[in-house]
C-alpha cells in the first residue's frame, strides 16, 4: 500500500494548493490511500464543514488536533460519517470518532498533551484502543497532532512494531529525521504544512510580530505569495510493516484573484 500523508493544511492557499498537487501526486506514485491534517484549513485556524468537503474532494481521510473546536458547526458535522477525525484522546462523549477504517487501513487520531492542554493520555488511549478492536487491519497509521518532539518521538518508540506508521502534525515545520524504526515503523517527528512559504508558521508575518511584540490577541491570517507542500509517502507491505517513508516536498504558485469568492 502506497499512501500520502500531507502536512496541516493552511488556509485557502493550503487548499488551492492540495486541489491542484494532489491529482498529479495519485497518478505519478500510484497512491492508495491520501491523508492530510485538515485542522487549519479554515482561515488559518479551524475547520469548517464546508472547508472539510473541499479538501474531501481529492483527500480520502481527514485529520484534526487542537483547533478542531474552532467553528461550532463541526460538532454536529463530526457526528456524521464523514472522513474526517478529532483526536481518539478527548474525554467520553466528545462528539465525532477518533479513528476509522478506510481501505483495509486503520488511520488514528491522536493530540499531545505536553504545552498542548489538557487531554486524556494518548499512549493509553492508543493502547485501548488496540486491544479493543478485533480483527484489526494489517496497516495502522497514526497522526499525532502534538508540540513536544520529545513526546511525538517517544509515542513512535512506544508504539513500534504494533503499527505501521506514526507521523507528526502541528508544529508546521517539517523535520528530517523520517526513519523505519527498528520494529518496521514508519515515524517522522513531524510532516511540515501546506503553506505561504513568506509566513510564520503559515500565517501573516506582520500579524504575528504584532502579537509577539505588543502581547496584543488579533487575528492571524495566512500568508500570501508561493506555498509550500510538505508531505511524506510511505510504503506499506501486506502485513503491515512500513518499507519505505520518504519526504516529499514541493512548491506552488498561483495567482489568486482576491474578488472572487471563496470559503476562508
Amino acid at each position: 500500500m502506497r499512501i500520502l500523508i500531507i502536512g496541516d493544511v493552511v488556509g485557502r492557499p493550503g487548499r488551492r494548493a492540495v486541489a491542484s498537487l494532489l491529482p498529479g501526486l495519485r497518478q505519478q506514485y500510484n497512491l492508495d490511500l491520501v491523508i492530510a491534517n485538515a485542522e487549519n484549513a479554515a482561515g488559518g485556524a479551524g475547520l469548517t464543514p464546508e472547508t472539510a468537503e473541499e479538501l474531501l474532494q481529492g483527500v480520502d481521510v481527514l485529520t484534526t488536533g487542537n483547533h478542531v473546536w474552532n467553528y461550532k458547526e463541526m460538532a454536529s458535522y463530526l457526528g456524521g460519517d464523514r472522513p474526517v477525525l478529532r483526536p481518539l484522546n478527548y474525554p467520553p462523549a466528545v462528539p465525532g470518532r477518533g479513528y476509522l477504517i478506510k481501505d483495509n487501513a486503520l488511520v488514528v487520531n491522536l493530540v499531545g498533551r505536553v504545552f498542548m492542554g489538557h487531554f486524556d493520555c494518548p499512549f493509553r488511549a492508543m493502547d485501548e484502543l488496540l486491544e479493543r478492536l478485533s480483527p484489526k487491519p494489517p496497516v495502522i497509521l497514526v497522526d499525532f497532532h502534538a508540540e513536544a518532539t520529545s513526546e511525538k518521538v517517544a509515542l513512535g518508540r512506544y508504539l513500534d512494531g504494533r503499527v505501521s506508521v506514526v507521523v507528526g502534525t502541528h508544529t508546521h515545520v517539517g523535520t528530517i529525521d523520517a526513519a523505519i524504526l527498528r520494529g518496521g515503523t514508519a515515524f517522522i517527528t513531524d510532516v511540515g504544512m501546506v503553506g505561504p512559504a513568506d509566513s510564520i508558521i503559515g500565517a501573516d508575518v506582520d500579524e504575528v510580530l504584532y502579537r509577539f511584540l505588543t502581547l496584543m490577541p488579533g487575528r492571524m491570517p495566512p500568508g500570501k505569495g508561493p506555498v509550500i507542500f510538505n508531505s511524506v509517502l510511505v510504503e506499506v507491505d501486506d502485513g503491515g510493516r512500513a518499507v519505505s517513508i520518504v519526504r516529499l516536498d514541493q512548491e506552488f504558485t498561483e495567482t489568486i484573484d482576491e474578488s472572487r469568492p471563496s470559503p476562508a
